[in-house]
């Protein structure tokens, strides 16, 4: 015999609803006491244990649905396992600790449901509570798998990502690194030759070029490496309150010489904001955005300047201006410029004294990117070219 108020299911359903939050916090104490964890390596969020009774909800939802309705019910259910799956793959978890918490999901709930029979007495036919717990049983085996299926989906996509990063790294690394060490390998080979020991001005010639060289697979090299800890898995920003003025201004000391030697002046606006961001990837940014602006400075130009500038505030963002008084780049030009390897102005090289390697801008790129943020650059004939930074404020 069952209550007068529903069939089992629909009870059961209604106590599974009604102690939904109770059940979740007994999980997480079987939890701490099997797997051996803390909670906030289970709930690190409200996001996710908020999450739990929700899920556990939809579970009673499939329990008292008609079989008309199971199908229906049952996609629920498996919505809110793909979000447990992407949930559990954003908090690092393993493949075994989400079978186990599923385990004692399905022992908690057998456990409720056999206190719930005893305590309402309710003595329903065999076949009747057979079927009840076959669909308790059924949705945890679908969460469980459906939640395995999804984390597993998003750990193979983020190591396809990561392989791609190193393909991309080592293409990089090849593509850059050939030119200069080709050089160095010629010019050596020329001095070992008779007739230049005996031309002191060929030899200077040659030795020039291989210094040249050289520091330019220092540059190089020093780049990748940043280019590397960019593209690292799971490399998080590592926040501190930061003076933006005061991070420009150490950026535009370590480019004095340079700008002096160009004749450009490097101008930081005492008013720039005060930050919780990752001071690292910040600097690394200014720093190739204001290089870039004093390589690449029109000479004709009798003014030339480099300015770090403060753009306005909203509740969720601020926006910093670096403007400069380079060559504009083309229109077709614009929508590349954040792209590895691309050169707006490669034509300049020699007229200019420089030897670019387009890994400048994609470098800001990453760096904004990975900060929260966004880049974007405008360029006006006459003006100059100003990039947009836009980060978040925490």
């Amino acid at each position: 015999m069952t209550s007068a108020t529903g069939s089992y299911a629909e009870i059961l359903a209604e106590r599974i609803e009604a102690e939904r939050v109770r059940l979740a916090q007994a999980w997480l104490d079987r939890l701490k006491t099997v797997l051996s964890v803390e909670p906030n390596d289970v709930f690190p969020t409200d996001r996710l244990l908020d999450h739990i009774p929700l899920l556990l909800g939809e579970i009673a939802r499939y329990l008292r649905a008609p079989k008309t309705e199971e199908i229906a019910a049952n996609a629920a259910v498996i919505d809110k396992a793909r979000e447990l799956g992407q949930l559990r793959h954003e908090q690092k978890a393993s493949v075994h600790q989400i079978l186990r918490e599923y385990e004692l999901l399905a022992e908690i709930l057998e456990s409720f449901v056999a206190s719930e029979t005893k305590r309402l007495d309710l003595e329903p036919a065999s076949s009747v509570c057979l079927d009840a717990m076959r669909r308790l049983m059924r949705s945890v085996r679908a969460l469980m798998r459906t939640t395995v299926d999804t984390f597993v989906g998003e750990y193979t996509a983020t190591i396809e990502a990561q392989t791609e990063q190193l393909r991309s790294y080592n293409r990089m690394a090849s593509h850059e690194l050939r030119s200069p060490v080709g050089t160095i390998l010629v010019a050596a080979s020329l001095i070992i030759r008779e007739d230049v020991q005996h031309d002191p001005q060929r030899w200077e010639r040659i030795a020039s070029t291989i210094r040249r060289n050289a520091e330019r697979l220092s540059v190089l090299l020093s780049t990748l490496q940043r280019v590397a800890h960019l593209d690292e898995a799971l490399d998080g920003p590592s926040s501190q309150v930061v003076e933006v003025a005061s991070l420009a201004e150490e950026v535009a000391r370590q480019l004095r010489e340079m700008a002096q030697a160009r004749q450009v002046a490097v101008r930081v606006d005492p008013g720039l904001p005060v930050l919780l961001i990752d001071p690292a990837r910040l600097e690394l940014a200014l720093l190739n955005l204001i290089s870039n602006g004093i390589k690449y400075s029109d000479p004709a130009k009798p003014d030339r300047f480099v300015e770090i500038r403060f753009d306005g505030q909203s509740d969720s963002s601020c926006t910093i201006c670096v403007h400069d008084t380079a060559w504009v780049s083309p229109d077709d030009a614009k929508p590349a410029v954040f792209k590895r390897f691309f050169r707006a102005h490669a034509e300049l090289d020699d007229r200019l004294g420089i030897d670019g390697s387009g890994l400048g801008l994609a470098i800001v790129a990453e760096c904004v990117q990975a900060l929260g943020g966004a880049i974007t650059c405008e360029s006006r004939a006459g003006e100059g070219t100003t990039f947009y930074l836009e980060l978040p404020v925490k």
